[in-house]
């Protein structure tokens, strides 16, 4: 019976390994970076499978979309907004003098008359959204 271990101190080997395949610290363009995030983003593009073909580990696409996605949002500037026309801001109408009992509610510096009649789900809708808009 042969001993592994015996084989080792001898000096014989019983297993080879060669590796094949790109050499590590490989430096990749910048279009070749964008062509292969670019073809992961294709529907039905699958990461793992894109690098395999590649020859990239898949943590490394990952990093290069996240930088492209990084790299886009930063490019973005800011457009100011000016009108076109002068708007017309009408005068606020006197409240109707009227007969019928109503309620104030000032919430939010915002004055809001309730007269009887008016829609339950309006008035909670537009309570909600004085509120938030105060907050």
């Amino acid at each position: 019976m042969v001993d592994v271990n015996d084989d080792a101190k001898g000096g014989g080997y019983r297993r080879v390994e060669v590796l094949t395949g790109p050499g590590r610290r490989r430096k990749w363009s910048d279009e070749d970076k964008a062509r292969i995030v670019a073809e992961t983003l294709k529907p039905g593009a699958v990461v793992a499978d894109v690098a395999r073909r590649r020859q990239v580990c898949p943590q490394q696409v990952f990093t290069w979309r996240r930088e492209m996605r990084v790299g886009a949002a930063g490019r973005l500037d800011f457009v100011p907004i000016v009108p076109a026309t002068a708007m017309h801001v009408p005068k606020p109408l006197a409240a109707p003098a009227c007969s019928s009992p109503s309620i104030e509610v000032e919430l939010a510096g915002a004055v809001l008359r309730v007269v009887p009649g008016t829609d339950a789900d309006l008035l909670t809708t537009v309570l909600r959204a004085i509120r938030a808009s105060a907050a």
